[in-house]
């Protein structure tokens, strides 16, 4: 069963979060969620999880769901939040495991929290705004590249964006339509309610990923697996290959024929990944 908890921040932040404690927790692994999305941990995962001892945190970024707006903020106050819940859930260490918009805040959690994070995985992330070498639009579909421009261009001509633009169906490989058809439309159904409050947090979220993330990737120790499909249009492998080339510890599962959703069907795999490492 899913608990929320409101934990308050010392600057007046409540974070809404949520804890599925397992018997015989073998490994609790903090959830990082997409833009948009709220933050309830993964549903597709909980069975095989409570199955492996695998306790879930997770919690919703500011500006979604039951979290307090923190306008400005970086993809490195990740780590500042994350810590906080982990002291108010009674976690000293733990994984972290991140998709889409949530694998930089992932990164930035094994960055900077030191040995309490013990591995990560960082899935279909985006590489950070100012990645030297790469080219960073290129191979995103043209609904997100209006967006990240729009979002580097600021705020007010990202909320004029998100508020006129729709649903392009063909940000999505037909095997992401077919995740999405599956266990994993579980990610539009979070994503519609993330949406119900406004678009808040889908700003902060876009204006944070094109501005310094606050962190070097380079600089995390912890073992690392990036989890990225060949196909992505949302967001191109080679963001995934330039973390892979920056991160001294990374190991790189680049999946023939995944999109950016179904490649979330390799899940499992990156659970077994952390619970050997």
């Amino acid at each position: 069963m899913t608990t929320p908890i409101s934990v308050s921040l010392p600057d007046g932040r409540v974070l809404r979060a949520y804890d599925v404690p397992v018997d015989d927790e073998r490994l609790a692994v903090v959830w990082h969620h997409g833009t948009p999305n709220v933050g309830t941990p993964p549903e597709p995962l909980l069975p095989a999880s409570a199955e492996r001892g695998i306790r879930w945190v997770s919690y919703d970024r500011p500006g979604y769901g039951g979290s307090t707006p923190h306008p400005g903020r970086d993809v490195a106050s990740a780590a500042d939040d994350v810590q906080a819940i982990a002291d108010a859930v009674g976690l000293d260490r733990f994984a972290v495991l991140g998709h889409s918009g949530g694998g930089p805040h992932a990164l930035a959690c094994a960055a900077l929290l030191g040995d309490r994070v013990v591995a990560a995985v960082s899935g279909s992330s985006l590489a950070p705004y100012a990645a030297d070498g790469l080219d960073w639009f290129a191979g995103i579909n043209p609904a997100g590249t209006a967006e990240l421009r729009a979002a580097a261009a600021g705020r007010a001509a990202l909320e004029h964006v998100l508020t006129a633009s729709e649903y392009d169906p063909e940000m999505f490989t037909a095997t992401d339509h077919a995740a999405l058809e599956g266990d994993w439309g579980w990610i539009g159904r979070i994503a519609g309610e993330a949406l119900e409050d406004g678009i808040g947090g889908m700003v902060d979220d876009d204006l944070a990923y094109v501005a310094p993330w606050g962190f070097d990737p380079a600089s995390i120790t912890a073992p690392v697996l990036l989890l990225h499909g060949e196909a992505d249009r949302v967001v191109p492998r080679s963001h995934a290959l330039w973390l892979a080339d920056r991160i001294p510890s990374a190991e790189l599962w680049l999946r023939p024929g995944d999109g950016h959703v179904s490649v979330l069907q390799a899940a499992e795999d990156a659970l077994h990944w952390l619970l050997r490492t």
